[in-house]
């Protein structure tokens, strides 16, 4: 358990947070400049807050009252940044062990895990920004930490570089490893989440799951081209014409191949902009993923769409339509419709481990 309280104010903004974060990964969730970086390096010992206390599992590191402030490398923590931040004059072995202060029984299980055997011998300046990043995620996981901190780690990644580390911070978050991860990117949110805190303006404006907060245009920093929904489904079969069968509630949806073995579950993400509406079981369609459902809430914009909520088998998935089209269909609470979403509409990046 990671206690959070504090308050310090900066020119023009303040940071007010009470936070007692649960087991797993919690995401900081919000906007640019709104204290996500700010509340990891208070915790991390690099920003000593004006007021507060922070303690992780019984243990204080911070407390104004007291006059306590442990420095960084007194707290047990392992850090992340967005750069990898290794030392160019070392090899990456030495790197790594320089997070273990020299004890590094499980160094081969991280060295293997990470697939980074290869590059032992190595320095940082001839490696690429995903080796890197993994690099630094070894030198974490071997410092012992009773948290891993991680500072928005892929905003600096292409998207190939982004696919090549997010299966990492999913294993980590399985194996029960805490992990507190700054990021503004929603598909990494629905991935990675098992606990979302929106910041805005130096203070806490929301928790929830991903699927809670990704599901409100309010929460989301991209606003409403941003929502969507997150399911749960299991790997049901793989056919030999490039299609994975998923089991969504009893109910099939197909997906370009997904590398999962059957019976895995995963997540995946449907924008709300990906989802068509109808009001009877379309035939003759293209599209191969039809969800039936029940409207649970209507919200019409300031302009002329409406995001539609519907209860499906599946879970909770959201559409967004035009007010005419909704005015059209007779969509309201209570209303029974289908739900319809192309095979090619879910993008990789929104398919992750469950």
């Amino acid at each position: 358990m990671l206690e959070i309280r504090l308050q310090h104010r900066f020119e023009g903004f303040q940071l007010d947070v009470d936070l007692a974060l649960p087991p797993g990964l919690t995401v900081l969730f919000g906007r640019s400049g709104s204290g996500k970086s700010s509340l990891i390096k208070a915790v991390a010992g690099l920003l000593a807050p004006d007021r507060g206390r922070i303690v992780l599992d019984g243990r204080v590191l911070f407390d104004d009252a007291q006059g306590l402030n442990l420095p960084p490398h007194q707290r047990g923590l392992g850090v992340i940044f967005q750069e990898g931040r290794l030392f160019p004059h070392l090899t990456v072995r030495q790197n790594l062990l320089y997070g273990a202060r020299g004890r590094a029984p499980n160094l081969d299980r991280v060295v293997e895990m990470l697939g980074i055997g290869e590059l032992l011998a190595r320095r940082p300046g001839g490696l690429s920004g995903g080796e890197q990043q993994r690099v630094a995620i070894g030198r974490a996981l071997l410092s012992g930490p009773g948290v891993i901190l991680a500072d928005e780690p892929l905003a600096a990644l292409d998207e190939p570089r982004k696919a090549e580390i997010l299966p990492y911070f999913e294993y980590l978050r399985n194996q029960s490893c805490p992990i507190l991860y700054v990021t503004h990117s929603p598909a990494e949110v629905a991935r990675l989440a098992t606990h979302v805190v929106v910041l805005d303006a130096g203070q806490v404006l929301r928790q929830g799951t991903a699927s809670e907060i990704l599901g409100d245009p309010d929460l989301v920093p991209a606003g409403i081209r941003s929502v969507g929904a997150v399911l749960e489904v299991r790997v049901a079969r793989h056919h030999e014409d490039g299609l994975t069968e998923l089991d969504a509630g009893g109910v099939p949806l197909f997906l370009p191949r997904v590398a999962s073995a059957t019976g895995t579950m995963i997540r995946i993400r449907i924008a709300a902009q990906e989802v068509i509406l109808s009001r009877t079981r379309p035939e003759g369609l293209s599209a191969l993923n039809i969800l039936p459902g029940t409207i649970d809430s209507l919200r019409a914009g300031e302009g002329p769409g409406a995001l539609v909520a519907l209860s499906t088998p599946a879970g909770r998935v959201l559409a967004r339509v035009t007010r005419r089209s909704a005015e059209t269909l007779g969509l309201a609470e209570g209303v029974e419709c289908f739900a319809v979403v192309k095979t090619v509409a879910i993008a990789r990046e929104d398919i992750g481990r469950g």
